[in-house]
């Protein structure tokens, strides 16, 4: 076992206030290769690697914190030198965190290629996420948040436990979908207040909950429908508020009573690994800095991942607070 890796292992003397925001979710060592053309099947190409902190949930934390809130981070490690890396990562950025140490998995692992338009293929082996159970989450931070998150990269059932807990205690629970899965139990919906969805994950739940407005619904069938219609579905999900996000023509808020469309910053993209995580750790915190305003959180959750894709990596291209300001004074 690394040295200073205890089961549960916390970091809650790195900020002693209590945290604004709490994500549960996964942390994932990134392995990442960039290279001018992503590989065709059989083909083999040359390309540069670099390694990484990452996973849904820790890069959520990590673009929170950056972005101004207080925030603590719970997650899953193995008990091998990823772990390692993780605890000086979290050190370092001087974030609060509390990962059990599972013996029998190994820390979560994301195979990634990013080709020179910043476009990107993944592969995820949870490990240790899976392992995540309700015991390892501490109930009365979660019930002293403001604002809660949960992504689809470690134990559903804990997802479900997690934002009962939130539910109850009047905490803002925030469910970045993401990836879609199978096993996906769409009661979780309703103890969601803010749902998160990428277009491949608005298609599957709309498909999965069978909403869709025609048989074949794609995300090609998406792209062709005004945003009246995209807002027609996102009351479909029966969630208070659904947030859409469209990568290059930016996010739809839909609301009970009204929607909104974002636009998208326009930024040199170096990387778009990590864009997602960016918006939903940036929402969660200008959650807190906005006092819930949901329209200004979004707005500030589009720089917040604007400025994400000018990095590479994911967790180290996370902006800082400072660097959304400068980006808001200068447009």
């Amino acid at each position: 076992m690394p040295r200073g890796l205890s089961e549960p292992w916390a970091l809650a003397k790195v900020r002693a206030v209590q945290p604004q925001v709490v994500v549960v979710g996964s942390y994932v060592q990134d392995l990442t290769w960039r290279c001018g053309a992503l590989p065709r099947a059989g083909e083999t190409v040359v390309g540069e690697f670099v390694t990484g902190p990452g996973g849904k949930g820790s890069n959520q934390a990590v673009a929170a914190a950056r972005a101004g809130a207080a925030t603590l981070f719970v997650g899953a490690v193995g008990r091998d030198a990823f772990a390692e890396v993780a605890r000086k990562f979290y050190r370092a950025e001087k974030i609060a965190a509390r990962f059990s140490a599972k013996s029998a998995h190994a820390t979560g692992t994301a195979a990634i290629l990013v080709d020179t338009h910043g476009q990107n293929q993944i592969i995820v082996a949870l490990g240790a996420n899976a392992a995540l159970a309700p015991r390892d989450v501490p109930a009365a931070t979660i019930r002293r948040a403001r604002v809660v998150v949960c992504q689809h990269e470690t134990n559903l059932a804990v997802n479900a436990h997690v934002f009962g807990l939130a539910h109850r205690a009047g905490a803002t629970t925030v469910l970045n979908p993401a990836p879609m899965r199978s096993d996906f139990d769409p009661r979780i919906l309703r103890l969601t207040d803010v749902l998160l969805p990428n277009e491949s994950e608005f298609v599957a739940l709309v498909n999965a909950l069978g909403v869709a407005p025609r048989k074949e619904f794609s995300e090609n069938t998406l792209a062709t429908l005004p945003i009246e219609e995209l807002h027609t579905l996102c009351r479909a999900l029966r969630v208070p508020t659904v947030i859409l996000t469209l990568g290059a023509r930016g996010c739809i808020v839909s609301e009970r009573a009204r929607f909104t469309a974002i636009a998208a910053h326009r930024v040199r993209a170096i990387d778009t690994t990590g864009a997602g995580d960016a918006f939903a750790g940036g929402f969660a915190a200008g959650l807190v800095k906005f006092s819930g305003d949901q329209l200004a959180a979004a707005r500030f959750a589009n720089i917040v991942a604007a400025l994400s894709v000018t990095k590479f990596g994911t967790a180290p291209a996370m902006p800082t607070a400072s660097a959304v300001a400068k980006f808001q004074r200068d447009r």
